[in-house]
């Protein structure tokens, strides 16, 4: 047997192994822009799924200024930033990031997964120790083990056992790491009681912004500015690819620490540079995300709407949810079942299973946009009323959360 059959055999068992326990993924095909509604495979549908939340990738100045860009700058870098990719669009964009986080300095990356492994592994390392919240986006979990410090997972929010592990476990440079808004419950850290811990123990702190850049805060900040914490931040991670509507992802901190990325974080210096088209479009949807107010309210006014029709359909939802609401099933078989009926409805809506989120726990991630009409929020009600009349399995109870490490 040849390496090619043996790689086919493994390939082979380790899929049908995934297809048994309901655990298969598959690609679905979308035509057109990031909208209100899309085609899926060919069938028209309301979209609840995307991380699209202020509508922004698909708005006119948005799309305009990607295009200017591409015209008077081309369409790509050409080099890492660290050769002869750093161009003045990208320095632009750093500063009014650095602006909108209330930081000194910021620092592009080529996603929110570069990010967050550049960031932890340039500040701790070897002998260190990083204090991770249990439900952590996968991208800070693999920064974690990259980093090759001692990690200490604490309880999902809980500051009490976050203050006992601090307290306990000492190291010469110590890190604090947690999601402002977590991606997969849409609930929020406690981030003033963090901060206070932090301190207290001498521990650096970065927050994960990703889902709260540009859809809470007076200017779109995130929690850091609607919490006034941005000088007690060591370094606040956000995204262009959700609520901005683009791609990439930055860093914002002081100017040594972003100094110290520049040199140090591998994810930066060993990849080409954002494309212009890309920071353009970024640059664009800042403008309209600091006087955005309107857009995050109608967002937040279309969340509560619609989490309240699904309490009322029976449905359980996270403890705290924003506009990520998790419509928490359990079982991973019958979680992709009713997403698939209710594509068949017309909703698109995907169903979340391990190892994205702890076993037992798969859901139906619902997420909302601005430009949500009070029509479309109906029109899915009325899809979730219809497929749970016809769904006759029994409620299901999460298992208690393991932790995903």
């Amino acid at each position: 047997m040849g390496a090619d059959d043996g790689v086919h055999d493994f390939a082979a068992r380790a899929l049908a192994s995934r297809e048994a326990a309901g655990l298969m993924r598959r690609l679905r095909c979308v035509d057109g822009a990031q909208d209100t509604w899309v085609t899926v495979e060919g069938r028209r549908a309301l979209l609840l799924c995307s991380n699209n939340y202020l509508g922004l990738a698909n708005h006119p100045a948005v799309r305009e200024a990607a295009a200017r860009a591409a015209v008077d700058y081309g369409v790509g870098a050409g080099a890492s930033r660290l050769i002869s990719g750093s161009m003045r669009l990208h320095h632009g964009l750093e500063e009014q990031l650095a602006d909108l986080k209330g930081t000194p300095a910021a620092l592009l990356f080529t996603s929110g997964y570069h990010a967050n492994i550049g960031a932890i592994t340039a500040l701790v390392g070897d002998g260190d120790a990083v204090f991770s919240d249990q439900l952590n986006h996968a991208s800070i979990i693999d920064g974690c083990r990259l980093s090759q410090a001692r990690v200490f997972v604490y309880p999902h929010r809980d500051t009490a056992a976050l203050e006992a592990l601090l307290a306990r476990h000492r190291a010469p440079r110590r890190l604090v790491v947690t999601e402002s808004v977590f991606s997969m419950d849409g609930d929020t850290a406690p981030l003033p009681a963090i901060c206070d811990i932090a301190e207290r123990h001498g521990a650096m702190l970065m927050v994960d912004e990703a889902h709260a850049t540009g859809v809470i805060g007076a200017t779109g900040g995130g929690v850091v500015e609607a919490e006034g914490l941005q000088a007690r931040i060591t370094l606040q991670m956000g995204t262009l690819g959700k609520a901005l509507g683009g791609f990439g992802a930055f860093v914002a901190a002081r100017r040594t620490v972003i100094d110290l990325l520049i040199n140090t974080a591998r994810s930066f210096v060993f990849t080409t540079a954002l494309p212009p088209p890309v920071v353009a479009a970024a640059l664009a949807a800042l403008d309209i995300v600091r006087t955005g107010g309107e857009l995050r309210l109608r967002l937040a006014e279309n969340a509560a709407a619609l989490g309240a029709s699904l309490r009322q359909l029976g449905l359980t939802l996270g403890p705290n949810p924003s506009h990520i609401i998790p419509v928490v099933i359990g079982d991973a078989d019958r979680t992709m079942q009713l997403s698939e009926r209710l594509l068949a409805e017309g909703v698109f809506v995907q169903g979340i299973r391990p190892p994205t989120v702890p076993p037992g726990t798969s859901r139906l991630r619902v997420t909302l946009m601005s430009p949500h009409t009070a029509e479309d929020l109906q029109f899915a009600v009325d899809a979730f009323r219809r497929v749970l009349t016809g769904d006759e399995s029994p409620p299901l109870t999460p298992s208690p959360l393991p932790s995903p490490w």
